[in-house]
């Protein structure tokens, strides 16, 4: 059965084993998406949970012909948001965590967001590298963070993108091109000063 399929089924019926193939077929992928996109694990589980809740109780509008996949995931981009809000009227989060890469040469940034090494000290490289570009993806303005997660985390097509952030095509292509941008300052700007301590 398609997600689709077990979405109409589950509201027509209210069978919570429909449902409940729907969570199990999303918990990892949309898990880390949200993990990545919120940079903590606890928060990730709280809007993992609120995003199924709110399908839950959105199930009743979703639309003969829609696709399952960019309805959920623009409902857990908005939940998202929606925790961020929250955590920064409790807590002051510093944007400007400090980390050092040394001296080696790291790599064209587009390579990290999608590189993924064989041996284990290339993987604890990579992870490093990682968490220093996700550092800096996290000083980007929300909506070039919601396209970078997006297109190159989750690998969506800008189309679909598109449909979860409610722009058009047009825009998610801009933002891609000015978040690139964007990485690219805060990398090499990052990069000098660490060469220079």
């Amino acid at each position: 059965m398609s997600d689709e399929e077990l979405l109409v089924q589950y509201r027509e019926t209210g069978d919570r084993e429909l449902f409940a193939k729907l969570v199990h077929r999303y918990e990892g992928e949309l898990f880390n998406y949200l993990r990545r996109y919120l940079g903590d694990t606890q928060m990730a589980e709280d809007v993992f949970q609120a995003t199924f809740l709110q399908v839950h109780l959105k199930c009743d509008q979703f639309q003969k012909g829609r696709r399952f996949r960019p309805w959920l995931y623009t409902i857990a981009t908005h939940q998202a948001i929606d925790a961020r809000r929250r955590n920064k009227r409790h807590q002051m989060v510093s944007l400007d965590r400090n980390g050092t890469t040394g001296d080696e040469d790291v790599g064209k940034l587009i390579d990290l967001l999608v590189s993924s090494e064989p041996t284990p000290l290339e993987h604890v490289d990579a992870r490093e590298r990682g968490r220093h570009v996700q550092q800096a993806v996290s000083q980007l303005p929300e909506p070039m963070q919601a396209v970078v997660q997006l297109v190159y985390y989750q690998g969506m097509k800008y189309s679909d993108a598109a449909e979860v952030m409610s722009v058009p095509v047009g825009t998610v292509k801009s933002r891609l091109h000015s978040a690139i941008q964007k990485l690219s300052e805060i990398w090499t700007s990052t990069h000098a000063q660490n060469k220079v301590k």
